[in-house]
């Protein structure tokens, strides 16, 4: 293996640009662990293998940002939903567009593929629906109702029978794909749940979350079996390993992989991959993919050096410090029952049955074929790199007539003792030189700054910032007292008397995690903090401004709308009387942070689109009292 003799746990495999604007999504195939697919706000979808900086493919056409994308499971297709609602279901052995998709009304949040058709997929949008596709249709055959906010996970069972979607509003819903309606909610995470995957074999589902939490669940007795903690920042990914032994957890720089029954944290490893997008596994390496504005990244985990097994039991219930014996199959299995593989066939025959009656799309939400063609002439595959493009994807329309290729895995990156050698031996050399022929004389180099010049340019404002630096991390201290104290309320309040909105920042990040925290009376504080945020030219100001804005409009419009709208009651009821003035007060901010998001929804982009949303969100302003 090429990477045996390394010591090295994980590093960055690549960073290219991927698009002419920011990346919005990307996803990673999970067959070959090889290819990548990435969306842009450039309306377009690239495809790429992992570790070569040359795009394979180029898939044009859509009018709108791409927001997410979703490789099927033999990696011959790719989904991309878009801003407009649109989904496009592309073909890249072909290089040519299947069928576009029409349903939605807002931006798609999340795809799902059926692991056994090629035929069926599910998506979601921000208008909280959730439809099952079967792409030789022009509409949806089946609409799932349920979810309060917007769904940003779909994932289907091993067995194609159940549907599970991951939603903001902080609940797991499973769906019976032939009975068209939820079986179970699971509500026990405090925060939007980001992503949900099925255990491959058994009748486990695990759900990750903004509140630093994976739940797992078990499907059978529709109770949770475990509650795995210890990251630091909100959960973005998880991947159960091949034998269904343990669970990786990616969250912002880092990886954990855990067990359960009972929960345990096997290892942590540091990946300077940020905000992971996705997450895969092949020849016992795990890649990571992350974005940040036109630029993707991957990262690769040797799990030959990751404990996945031992370890400490979760919440402190004991500490094997002994690493146990691997299991020799996977785990639990005698626990809970395990999945059928149904055939194809029997797969789209029960989808259809659960289809029948009026639960198709109707026809005022279909599109004609005349649009459809039209839609899909302008649609195109540009092939950027043909040698790549035959390797990849021309053998599959073959009778293969040699065993499949193998990919090896990725090589580490040189030692860092043998690049510490190199470096010491470069020193050597140089002291042995004249000083002369490193550094030029001050006559050759005009208006060239001395030694000393150069160190008082680069300190100059290190003081100021410290000072900054020194006086925030003290009025944070002072904020935390008041918290502990009194209360969140009296916190913010003394927050917002600071007069500086990266405090607010810090602490709203922090409360945004935990809507149980949040009341009434909190809301009559945050609501002008958040006019200043969304007007702000600080990026993360915006997007904390805008998370809070979105937990009042899901949490609290329902009590302001029905408090202002009751008859008053007889007598003085001074807590009515209260409230009702809270909400009179909280919706008067609110109409005019309405106004701020319709005039910022035009703008282009990813701010475009959060704004976008935002906008469906609050709709229910304009009929407002």
């Amino acid at each position: 293996m090429a990477a045996a003799g390394s010591t090295k746990i994980s590093w960055r495999l690549q960073e290219f640009e991927a698009h002419t604007s920011s990346v919005s999504c990307l996803s990673l195939g999970k067959s070959s662990g090889r290819l990548l697919a990435t969306g842009g706000e450039d309306c377009r979808v690239n495809i790429w293998a992992v570790s070569k900086a040359n795009c394979i493919m180029s898939l044009t056409g859509s009018k709108s940002p791409v927001q997410c994308l979703q490789l099927n499971a033999s990696e011959e297709q790719v989904v991309a939903g878009s801003q407009s609602g649109s989904i496009k279901i592309w073909d890249l052995e072909a290089a040519k567009i299947l069928r576009t998709l029409m349903g939605h009304k807002a931006n798609i949040t999340s795809l799902g593929c059926h692991p056994l058709s090629a035929n069926f997929l599910a998506s979601s949008s921000m208008d909280t629906n959730i439809k099952l596709w079967d792409v030789r249709r022009k509409g949806y055959i089946f609409r799932y109702q349920g979810h309060t906010d917007a769904v940003r996970s779909l994932a289907f069972s091993p067995d194609g029978k159940w549907l599970a979607s991951a939603s903001d509003d902080c609940t797991v819903k499973l769906w019976d794909l032939s009975q068209g309606k939820a079986i179970t909610e699971f509500k026990s995470h405090s925060g939007a749940v980001n992503i949900v995957q099925f255990h491959p074999n058994e009748y486990l589902l695990a759900s990750g979350s903004a509140d630093r939490t994976i739940k797992l669940w078990d499907l059978e007795k529709f109770t949770m079996v475990g509650s795995l903690e210890g990251d630091t920042s909100a959960v973005r990914c998880v991947f159960f390993s091949a034998d269904g032994s343990c669970l990786y957890s990616g969250s912002s720089d880092s990886l954990r992989v855990f067990g359960w029954e009972p929960d345990r944290c096997f290892d942590m490893v540091s990946v300077g991959w940020g905000k992971v997008s996705d997450l895969s596994i092949c020849n016992q390496q795990l890649i990571g993919a992350s974005h940040h504005l036109s630029t993707v990244s991957t990262f690769v985990v040797d799990l030959h050096k990751v404990k996945q097994t031992g370890g400490a039991v979760i919440q402190d219930i004991l500490r094997d410090d002994q690493p146990l014996t691997a299991p020799s199959e996977a785990k639990g299995a005698a626990l809970r029952r395990s999945y059928e593989r149904p055939t194809t066939t029997c797969t789209a025959q029960r989808v259809k049955q659960g289809a029948e009656g009026d639960r198709h799309s109707p026809e005022g939400e279909r599109r004609s074929a005349s649009e459809d063609e039209g839609d899909e002439r302008v649609s195109s595959a540009e092939i950027h790199n043909a040698d790549d493009y035959k390797e990849i994807f021309q053998p599959k329309k073959a009778i293969s007539r040699t065993p499949p290729k193998f990919h090896e895995p990725f090589p580490a990156p040189l030692e860092d003792g043998k690049s510490k050698q190199i470096k010491v031996v470069f020193l050597t050399t140089k002291t042995g030189l004249s000083k002369s022929c490193f550094q030029p004389s001050a006559s050759s180099r005009p208006g060239a700054l001395s030694e000393e010049e150069a160190l008082s340019q680069i300190k100059k404002g290190h003081d100021t910032m410290c000072v900054m630096l020194s006086s925030r991390h003290k009025n944070l201290e002072t904020v935390r007292s008041v918290w502990a104290r009194d209360d969140i309320k009296r916190a913010l309040d003394t927050a917002v008397s600071m007069n500086d909105l990266a405090i607010v920042v810090d602490i709203l990040n922090i409360i945004n995690l935990q809507p149980l925290l949040w009341k009434l009376d909190l809301c009559t504080t945050v609501l002008p903090q958040i006019d200043k945020l969304l007007q702000s030219k600080y990026e993360s100001y915006m997007q904390t401004g805008c998370t809070s804005l979105r937990l009042i409009m899901r949490h609290f419009w329902s009590l302001i709308s029905d408090t202002l709208k009751a008859t008053p009651s007889v007598g003085v009821d001074i807590t009515r009387e209260e409230r009702h003035h809270k909400c009179r007060v909280c919706c008067k901010q609110l109409k005019n942070l309405s106004n701020i998001v319709k005039n910022k929804s035009s703008a282009v982009g990813r701010h475009g689109s959060a704004f976008k949303e935002l906008q469906l969100l609050m709709a229910p302003l304009d009929d407002a009292l």
